[in-house]
């Protein structure tokens, strides 16, 4: 004959109670607000130091293109003479492909070239997080010059 245990009404009811799950639930969101803003300047931050390797890595190309070239392209040309032959301007007879692409900012805009520079012989830059000229912080210029 099967033998059968029988458990108190008390010990069958498994859970969590409504304040059990509403202490969880505040844990987390004072987690969340302590680490999200860090996690956010972090973005940030590396989105900066991207664009000042890209920009970096940029004008070592223009000054290869210069060793060759005996010039920077012109202001007309831009940054796509490093990666195409230049139809029309100056000539350049010893031309080479110096980058593979050309490389969007970290926010998706094109990096600006200027020859002749305004804060040196030639500028590369990227106009930040707000794509306008100026600003502080994320939104500030991030060029050859810094």
């Amino acid at each position: 004959m099967p033998i059968s245990i029988r458990y108190p009404a008390r010990a069958l009811q498994r859970g969590f109670t409504l304040i059990e799950l509403m202490v969880v639930l505040v844990i987390i969101g004072v987690l969340a607000a302590l680490i999200v803003p860090n996690v956010i300047e972090r973005a940030d931050d590396a989105r900066v130091t991207a664009a000042k390797t890209d920009v970096n890595n940029l004008m070592q190309a223009l000054k290869l293109y210069r060793l060759d070239n005996q010039r920077y392209p012109s202001a007309e040309q831009g940054l796509q003479a490093l990666i195409a032959r230049p139809t029309s301007g100056p000539a350049a007879p010893n031309w080479k492909p110096y980058v593979e692409k050309l490389p969007n900012d970290p926010w998706g805009r094109p990096y600006q070239y200027l020859n002749p520079g305004v804060k040196g012989e030639i500028d590369v830059f990227s106009l930040g997080a707000d794509g306008e000229p100026g600003g502080e912080g994320k939104n500030a210029d991030i060029g050859s010059w810094q």
